[in-house]
């Protein structure tokens, strides 16, 4: 372990940055400023609070407005919406799914859900998601191209599909992930759940591969509650998502009848209610963001044995979370820097646990996951909230 690096000195950066504020600053927290409590109140006084309603129209429609995709479909978190995009994709028991190993746990368990399993896939330090070049090369030693499908030569099962994550709102290298999938066959779905807000050489993520899911969790940029959206730009799979996600029920003025084994994924009127509300001010949440981003930067470019993660060539990300990138030789230091900065009333955390660490997923088939294993022993977040970049902040 080095010296160069002083945990007191990056305790005052942050608090530099962060000055306005007055006793804990979380990581990051929802802001509601504006029409959330009238488009609720329209709710609970028509009584439209359930599965069906205006608002959850009106959401998606803005939704794919505002990403530029065919078709939105609104469903009750992120993880549901994966595990649509998967079943929507047909993954099946015994399939495996390329995933990072660098991810939020949801992504490898949607494809748990499905009775298939995660192969997990090493990151690159220039996006923190999955790493194409190495990805290509993994995939030349274990896979096989035959009958129109990709089969994984040591397992003997077909690798049905990609699953990139746009990791703390970063896009991924897309045109390359998608030129692999293409040559291998594989359904390309992006894990979209944090990046609402970022686009990748001109166009919103979501929009590179078949479909793709979002999050609307307390702690993204936009917030519904509990929430999440399907995106796709073909229109019969549009309608299949919607189909799948309300319990398969054939439209009837009265009767109740399904046609296939649906799910109970619907988005409550009134959580796309707050939706609405938040789509409103996403530009100025997105804004706010990056002018914090830019504190950052400018706070620690100079700094020694640690770096400010940012946006990757061809990108324009929403900076979800902000995160820190201690040099490898100051990698011991990381968990002296979460204790101190901590308890110093400034929520950080690291990132999420690897996946081929935790108990249910140690067993997967895997690449060599060294980039993964040296991003999880360096990177902090940092507090991220879009009023924290607010032209005055409040106290």
């Amino acid at each position: 372990m080095s010296d160069r690096l002083d945990i007191q000195a990056v305790l005052a950066v942050l608090k530099s940055v962060l000055q306005p504020y007055q006793g804990t600053v979380p990581l990051h927290e929802p802001c509601f400023a504006g029409n959330e409590l009238a488009y609720v109140k329209e709710c609970i006084e028509t009584g439209w609070v359930s599965s069906v309603g205006k608002f959850v129209d009106r959401f998606e429609q803005q939704l794919a407005d505002y990403t530029g995709a065919k078709r939105a479909v609104a469903v009750v978190n992120g993880t549901a919406a994966l595990h649509a995009c998967l079943l929507l994709s047909g993954v099946r028991r015994g399939d495996e799914v390329l995933v990072p190993a660098l991810t939020f746990v949801a992504t490898a368990n949607a494809v748990a859900y499905c009775g298939a399993t995660p192969h997990l896939v090493d990151s690159e330090l220039k996006t923190l998601g999955m790493d194409p070049k190495k990805l290509d090369a993994h995939l030349r030693i274990v896979a096989d191209v035959k009958q129109d499908s990709c089969w994984n030569r040591t397992t003997g099962k077909p690798i049905r599909a990609m699953v990139p994550m746009h990791t703390f709102g970063h896009p991924a290298d897309l045109d390359a992930l998608a030129e692999i999938a293409n040559h291998y066959r594989i359904t390309l779905i992006e894990d979209a759940a944090e990046s609402l807000g970022s686009f990748y050489r001109g166009r919103h993520t979501g929009n590179w591969g078949r479909i793709a899911a979002l999050s609307f969790n307390g702690n993204k940029v936009l917030t519904t509650g509990g929430g999440g959206a399907i995106l796709t730009n073909d229109e019969d799979l549009g309608t299949r998502a919607k189909h799948l996600t309300t319990t398969a029920r054939v439209a009837h003025p009265w009767e109740l009848a399904h046609d296939q084994v649906g799910y109970n994924y619907r988005m409550p009127n009134i959580n796309a209610a707050l939706g609405c509300a938040q789509l409103e001010q996403l530009p100025a949440f997105l804004e706010q963001k990056r002018s914090l981003a830019e504190r950052y930067k400018k706070a620690f470019f100079s700094h020694e044995g640690i770096t400010f993660f940012m946006e990757p060539e061809h990108a324009r990300s929403n900076y979800w979370l902000n995160a820190l990138m201690l040099d490898e030789e100051e990698a011991g230091q990381r968990d002296k820097l979460l204790e101190l900065t901590n308890r110093n009333g400034i929520q950080t955390r690291p990132a999420w646990t690897l996946m081929h660490r935790l108990p249910m997923y140690r067993s997967c088939p895997r690449m060599d996951l060294s980039c993964a294993e040296s991003i999880s022993r360096r990177l902090i977040n940092i507090p991220s909230s879009a009023v924290l970049g607010a032209e005055h902040a409040p106290s």
